[in-house]
């Protein structure tokens, strides 16, 4: 059995968030790379950093915090498709969260991206997780 790295992500980003941390690392693997890409193009996470140590590539999340506070925003995230029970959509179909503030991550035919990428393009995918 393998592991579920996208579950690892959002476990770490989700436990670094609950205890006010203001970074986080993480096992550095082309998913996370692509999913770590969108989360800070969208604005959920500040600063993103590549970290080697013992041949091991981590990626080091800095959290967005809010302004004159040391309290990190409360990213709320959810993991949909999963190992034992895959969700998939067609591009009609991707749910909108908090009517668009949040965004579905999918892992489509050409590659990983958000909702409102995979709906301009027409296409659909596996519901990775949710994040608003």
């Amino acid at each position: 059995m393998g592991r579920d790295t996208i579950a690892d992500i959002i476990t770490y980003i989700r436990n670094a968030d609950m205890d006010k941390k203001g970074t986080v690392r993480i096992p550095s693997t082309n998913i996370t790379e692509n999913i770590v890409k969108i989360l800070l193009r969208e604005g959920f996470i500040e600063n993103v950093r590549k970290h080697r140590e013992n041949n091991k590539d981590f990626l080091v999340l800095t959290l967005r915090h809010r302004r004159n506070r040391k309290r990190a925003y409360r990213n709320i995230l959810k993991r949909i498709s999963r190992p034992g029970l895959r969700i998939y959509s067609n591009s009609q179909r991707i749910p909108r969260i908090s009517g668009g503030i949040g965004v579905v991550i999918l892992s489509t035919s050409r590659g990983i991206m958000t909702d409102r990428e995979a709906r301009l393009e027409r296409i659909g995918g596996e519901i990775l997780f949710y994040i608003w």
